[in-house]
């Protein structure tokens, strides 16, 4: 944003306020521009800088009154330039809350204002930006980039240090979007670097954060998420009066919050990004619904969790996968199944490796081991196509867990150590919890007491810690000897359910695995592993015990 000329009679109250502004003291600065405007007519400028005060407090009717009041303002004191950009600044404020009628109508007079002042300013920069989201948004990355790129040479001409950063981060945007992610999050880090070193104003500073948080987002690039939001807090902690977050960006920081297991913050924040989206309606109000049901989902609000699943759909979110994990908390496992195999038929793009990692819980609880096999794959494909560390974790957690299903275990546990040192690296304590349960089933499968007694220890401390209800449940249901009504494989894979349903039935190792289509080596593994982990040593005895205990 241009700077704010200082114009017009200077009353005390006036200069008062215009001090306060310039501490980033908003509110008495609002405070005080709005007393000053009961004893006379006030400057552009100032009406500016109570747009400016009213946006970062979160008051939007008021921010929206105050621009419509400077460019009138610009306009009587024929200054096209201040009236062009004022129009510009209620057009995205609009557009930003979901006005786009209105948002349009100001945008096309910020256009003929840019006309009108005669001379190159930087809002004829601004009035690229929605062009420019235009065309990222109908797939035309090529035209995206032309634009960005006008945007940053018209910037650097003015030597508006808001546009470059809407420069910058545009190009970073358009370059992510022709396949250059490389060279995209370079130039968000480099947008970053503007915004934490207080280079641009405050209004743009906000708008950029979350556009690279939402690009970090679903680039699955949490650990560059994280780190700005982190870098931004120092200087959001130096402004008591601000609202930064807004929208999708407020229930992305819950993600983010939730993933480093701050539990409580992260519902805090999707709390909030409910209560800012409601009015007007957002189309991020579902996303704000799922993320509360998630966190609900998570402690074992079951109750609270459907409930908010339903507002996410109602509000056009689908609530997938999360209320297919439900279900299957629930112990539902048949609904679950049904749930998720509809929403893999439907998910792509960003939202499809949850939908995929949670098909592999859902479908071998399920007794769908082909079902869960091919989700792995899939997991394992999209992540082999991204540099993302996330990615690679989820897939390396499912393939873990398939290959024990199937027997394979040191090639399981091989998949799972990889899984949990991304996850540690990555600081996702629930994750790296989760984890640590499929490897201390694997070695207790493996006959190793002891290693498998230290890792599900690790993850009982870290559910405790983080109030994970449901697999604390799941862990006493382990450690009593008998699956739970959650995971009703937790004993014993669905390849060595099957096979124990073979042999209950007196068949041989050989026809076994002539009904299975898999070696008799292989069978006689599957057989020790159940064994194992029924403590039994006999057909006989497995029999009995899967008989006595419900496993078939």
């Amino acid at each position: 944003m241009e700077p704010i000329r200082q114009t017009g009679p200077v009353t005390g109250a006036v200069e008062r306020a215009r001090d306060a502004f310039a501490r980033r003291d908003w509110k008495a600065a609002l405070a005080g521009l709005t007393d000053a405007a009961r004893d006379g007519p006030l400057d552009a400028g100032d009406h500016e800088r109570m747009a400016v005060c009213a946006y970062l407090i979160g008051d939007d009717e008021t921010t929206e009154r105050a621009w419509e009041s400077a460019h009138r303002a610009a306009l009587e004191a024929g200054d096209h330039a201040t009236a062009a950009r004022c129009a510009f600044w209620l057009a995205m404020c609009l557009m930003l809350r979901g006005h786009t009628a209105r948002a349009r109508g100001w945008l096309t007079r910020a256009e003929r204002e840019v006309e009108a002042a005669g001379h190159e300013c930087a809002t004829a920069g601004y009035v690229l930006v929605p062009a420019f989201l235009g065309a990222l948004d109908h797939g035309d990355a090529a035209t995206a980039n032309d634009l960005a790129l006008r945007v940053t040479e018209i910037a650097a001409r003015v030597d508006d240090a808001d546009l470059r950063a809407f420069g910058t981060l545009a190009h970073g945007q358009a370059l992510v979007a022709l396949g250059d992610v490389a060279g995209g999050t370079s130039r968000f880090d480099e947008v970053m670097v503007s915004v934490t070193a207080d280079e641009v104003g405050p209004i743009t500073s906000g708008i950029v954060y979350c556009a690279v948080i939402l690009e970090c987002m679903q680039l699955f690039d949490l650990p560059r998420a994280s780190e700005w939001t982190d870098a931004l807090s120092t200087w959001c902690d130096s402004q008591p009066d601000l609202v930064p977050y807004r929208g999708q960006c407020l229930v992305h920081r819950s993600q983010l919050q939730q993933s480093t297991g701050a539990w409580r913050d992260a519902m805090r924040s999707a709390v909030a990004a409910r209560a800012r989206l409601v009015d007007p309606p957002h189309p991020a109000l579902g996303f704000a619904h799922y993320q509360e049901a998630e966190l609900h989902r998570l402690v074992g609000a079951f109750d609270e969790s459907e409930a908010a699943y339903r507002e996410a759909s109602l509000h056009g979110h689908d609530p997938m996968p999360g209320l297919a994990l439900l279900e299957l908390a629930r112990g539902d496992a048949t609904a679950a199944a049904a749930s998720i195999r509809r929403a893999l038929l439907e998910a792509g793009g960003t939202a499809r490796p949850a939908v995929l990692s949670a098909a592999v819980e859902i479908l071998r609880a399920d007794g769908d081991a082909a079902g869960a096999r091919a989700a792995a794959e899939e997991l394992a494909e999209i992540a082999a196509s991204h540099a993302s560390e996330v990615l690679g974790a989820m897939a390396a957690h499912a393939r873990g867990v398939m290959l024990a299903m199937d027997g394979e275990l040191p090639s399981a546990l091989a998949s799972l150590r990889a899984a949990a040192t991304a996850w540690q690296s990555l600081r996702m304590p629930y994750e790296s919890a989760r984890t640590a349960v499929a490897l201390g089933l694997a070695c207790a499968a493996l006959g190793d007491g002891r290693s498998a007694a230290l890792e599900l220890d690790r993850a009982r401390r870290t559910f405790e810690a983080l109030g994970a209800t449901p697999d604390l449940q799941r862990l006493d249901a382990l450690a009593a000897g008998r699956p739970d009504d959650t995971h009703p494989d937790a004993l014993l894979s669905a390849r060595e359910r099957e096979v124990l349903a073979h042999v209950a039935a007196g068949e041989t190792n050989r026809e076994i695995a002539e009904a299975l289509v898999i070696s008799q080596h292989t069978v006689g593994r599957h057989l020790e592993n159940i064994f194992a982990k029924l403590g039994v040593s006999s057909r006989a005895a497995a029999t009995s015990y899967a008989y006595e205990h419900d496993l078939l």
